[in-house]
């Protein structure tokens, strides 16, 4: 865990360094102070002349402003440093994210991802700062008053052998006690991330239900129960303060009492009021630097949890990886499914899919039909290796799909999802997600070809229009169809729409297809669809039952030899 955060340091090893050293000075200078005091007080009852209590000052002076210096400098380096580690940790998270397959991704929830990125990082960010600024000088600090302490006050300083076991006693109890409410608090903000996120994505249909009070009570309970957590460990963590106090309180008492008697006793002659100034403010320093300490404790309890769930995303294995000789081109368009078996977990009873045994030849139009929870969507994630086989095969351009270079085969083949996507930016923006280097003439025959170009000449700004987060700003069809244009500009081998047209009409849908049928005949198309008019001028297609293949032909033979096909076609039929 240790060896996995510290290489996120990185370029900033140098500021955390310089970090350290302006501590360790700081401590040194912070740890004489005292013992100079003590020469000062020991001067003045002595009735030294004002010129050495000048110098005794000036001393004292020149260490407090280094002392300064030391700390100011030490700020500085380290905010640069504990930023810059999380900057690091935030890209590391978010690029191995880029590597997880959807198996990987259905480990974790998205709202669970978003506040690792954030929340957990910012926790982490705060423990880093105060390792490197408190939890260096604190010990440092501490070390050396306990050994000053000793130097200066002999048997007075066992007030820290009975203090300080006590308060570590204390700090681990705090510890051991407040954890577990931590962990539980951080559970409960993915679970309130993802009640916010699904809220926020499903406005519409809250306010066309109108269940604004049930969203709401369902958050208030969801905030409730972080507040009682939270109450908690608080609680148990405020337990800190008093501990620290009795501490010191009974330091002090026992320094003065214990003092007090040692020098009536031997007439000063054993110990002295400038020894008793060092010893109390030696005192307070050990006991500070022990509540800095605590500080920490807390801040790495709190931290200890976000610092799992980070590690737990970095160890996170890919379950889809490019092979040690991957292949890097993609003859053709061809799709060969043979003896396939899949299921989403290892552990899963039911597989998704079975006995598939397909041939598609390049440039085909192939048409899936099949009711909800068919697996036709799991079926085509197969083919850019979304997800692996748990049985079988499946190859492209004649290759297993589990040899190509992940890139060169995800580039060959585009995917339409079922849930369309659009990300914030102008219009052009978006479709150059398809080819970076799309010129204008060829966004605009791709829009042509989805039948997209004619309603974004209507916006005033046409390809310029700014697209609001999520695709907001325009209609399901519209957005639809700059899918399918995007999808289209990778001019790939393989063309997958799931179900990516359901949101416009049948003439226009009838348009696209012509359009791929003249511009893009070598590709292969494969169509997921719920009306027959969208695939019943295909050259295959398969009724999916089950995670079957029911049937498969053409629309004329599945009419004939599929009693499934026949009724789905006559009930829309009739139904037009």
């Amino acid at each position: 865990m240790i060896k996995t955060l510290s290489n996120c340091i990185r370029e900033y090893r140098k500021p955390t360094i310089r970090t350290m050293a302006f501590i360790m000075l700081e401590a040194v200078i912070e740890a004489i102070i005292p013992f100079v005091t003590a020469d000062l007080v020991n001067q003045v009852n002595a009735g030294a002349a004002m010129a050495e209590i000048g110098k005794t000052g000036l001393l004292l002076l020149g260490m407090a402003l280094i002392s300064l210096c030391c700390g100011g400098a030490a700020g500085f380096t380290s905010a640069k440093a504990s930023a810059g580690f999380a900057k690091n940790l935030r890209h590391d998270i978010f690029e191995k994210i880029q590597t997880f397959s959807f198996r990987n991704i259905d480990q974790f929830s998205t709202a669970s991802l978003v506040t690792r990125l954030t929340t957990d990082v910012n926790n982490v960010q705060m423990a880093y700062m105060m390792l490197i600024r408190i939890a260096i000088r604190a010990p440092l600090l501490m070390l050396f008053s306990i050994i000053m302490a000793f130097v200066m006050g002999g048997t007075l300083a066992f007030s820290f052998v009975i203090v300080v076991p006590i308060l570590g006693l204390g700090l681990w109890l705090i510890h051991k006690y407040a954890m577990p409410a931590f962990r539980r608090v951080f559970k409960r903000y993915d679970r309130l991330n993802e009640s916010i996120e699904e809220n926020v994505r499903g406005m519409r249909v809250v306010k066309g239900f109108s269940r604004e009070e049930y969203e709401k009570q369902r958050f208030h309970n969801a905030a409730d129960s972080i507040r009682k957590d939270f109450t908690k460990a608080e609680r148990i963590v405020a337990c800190n303060g008093p501990l620290m106090t009795i501490c010191m309180n009974f330091n002090m008492v026992f320094i003065l009492t214990v003092g007090s008697r040692l020098i009536i006793s031997s007439q000063g002659t054993r110990i002295d009021v400038g020894q008793i100034s060092a010893m109390l403010t030696y005192g307070t320093q050990v006991l500070m630097q022990l509540m800095m300490l605590s500080m920490i404790f807390v801040m790495l309890t709190m931290s200890m949890e976000s610092i799992h769930r980070i590690i737990e995303v970095l160890h996170a294995t890919p379950t889809i990886s490019n092979p040690k000789k991957p292949v890097t081109a993609v003859a053709d368009g061809s799709i060969h499914f043979d003896g396939v078996r899949f299921r989403y977990a290892e552990t899963s009873q039911r597989f998704a899919l079975e006995q598939i045994d397909l041939e598609i030849r390049s440039g085909m139009t192939v048409g899936i039909l099949g009711g909800t929870g068919s697996s036709k969507s799991t079926l085509v994630q197969l083919i850019p290796r979304l997800y692996d086989v748990s049985e079988g095969s499946v190859s492209v351009g004649g290759v297993d799909v589990r040899r190509y270079d992940l890139d060169t085969l995800r580039n060959a083949v585009a995917m339409v999802l079922q849930k369309n996507q659009l990300f914030s930016g102008t219009i052009k923006d978006n479709l150059r997600w398809g080819n970076p280097d799309a010129t204008d003439d060829e966004l605009i025959e791709a829009c042509k070809l989805a039948q997209a170009h004619e309603f974004v000449m209507s916006f005033p700004n046409g390809y310029d229009t700014y697209i609001e987060q999520g695709g907001s700003n325009v209609s399901g069809g519209q957005k639809q169809r700059l899918c399918i244009a995007r999808a289209l500009l990778k001019k790939p081998k393989i063309l997958i729409l799931d179900d990516s047209t359901s949101a416009v009409d049948t003439k226009t849908d009838a348009l696209i297809r012509a359009g791929f049928a003249r511009y893009i005949p070598e590709t292969t198309k494969i169509i997921i669809a719920q009306r027959v008019a969208s695939v019943e001028h295909a050259d295959l297609i398969l009724v999916m039952d089950n995670g079957k293949i029911a049937a498969s032909g053409t629309h004329a033979e599945l009419l004939r030899h599929s009693p499934v096909y026949r009724e789905i076609y006559e009930q829309q039929t009739l139904n037009g």
